[in-house]
């Protein structure tokens, strides 16, 4: 069955349908899927970017985009290639200002999931530890108490699993990977992070003690950072009504769920 163009918008054949969270005349929030950067990387090459990809369909006039009246969009706040869940976009640039100034005064009250690797030290922590850019390795960020920027994160344990732990997240600050490396901090680094822990994806061979493999080998049921923006509260940037978006659990994170529940309990 194909995606409802009311709901989904098509980038192109290599790219499954992408689900639309809300819209109005102000915003375009879409449920960004994992392994999509929203912008170029300068440090790394990667896949082209979702931003590229909507200036293409724009210009292209796709009917999406057409029947909608869209001719801009630009996103409000940053997002990692492989984290899934909430992108807000502006449809004007003085929505982009007003996201902006909200942003920049006081970052919105933003809810992540994350499957990490190893006990959360306790069911509810707060981490605070300032950030600063890698001397050594551009592109990432490490923990500096001399020069480093304020960074606070509050972490709540939801399901504890044999080697792993869901925990809910909430920045109170926004710095580049700074769940990522306050996790790091603890010794919980986030499944499959290749940068701040390791590359070790989710395996069913490694749940389950009676797996047999199959003949053409094993799928991991996680193969990415396990992290996906699943709520935010923001203001409407014209009418500044509050607004709370919220994205689904991906599909990947729900299987590995699923499994872990089955048996990694």
């Amino acid at each position: 069955m194909k995606p409802d163009p009311a709901t989904h918008i098509r980038l192109n054949a290599d790219w499954p349908a992408i689900s639309i969270l809300h819209e109005d005349s102000d915003l375009f929030v879409l449920d960004k899927p994992a392994g999509l950067p929203v912008v170029a990387d300068r440090w790394k090459r990667s896949t082209e970017p979702l931003m590229d990809l909507l200036q293409t369909a724009l210009r292209d006039d796709r009917p999406w985009a057409r029947d909608r009246g869209i001719t801009y969009l630009a996103p409000a706040h940053r997002m990692e290639e492989w984290t899934s869940g909430i992108l807000i976009l502006a449809r004007s640039k003085p929505a982009l200002a007003s996201l902006a100034r909200q942003f920049r005064r006081q970052p919105p009250k933003r809810t992540y999931l994350a499957l990490v690797q190893g006990a959360l030290p306790k069911d509810t922590m707060e981490i605070d530890l300032p950030l600063s850019p890698s001397q050594t390795v551009p592109g990432l960020s490490v923990v500096d108490r001399t020069h480093g920027r304020p960074a606070a994160t509050r972490f709540d344990l939801i399901e504890r699993f044999r080697g792993y732990s869901l925990v809910k997240v909430e920045p109170a600050t926004d710095r580049l990977h700074q769940i990522r490396v306050h996790l790091k901090s603890v010794g919980c680094p986030l499944v499959a992070d290749t940068e701040y822990g390791t590359d070790q994806w989710l395996m069913l061979s490694r749940l389950k003690k009676d797996y047999r493999m199959k003949r053409e080998g094993e799928r991991p049921l996680l193969n990415r950072t396990a992290l996906h923006a699943e709520e935010i509260e923001i203001r409407q940037p014209v009418t500044g009504a509050p607004l709370k978006l919220t994205a689904p659990w991906p599909k990947d994170i729900t299987i590995a769920v699923k499994y872990l529940r089955k048996f990694a309990s």
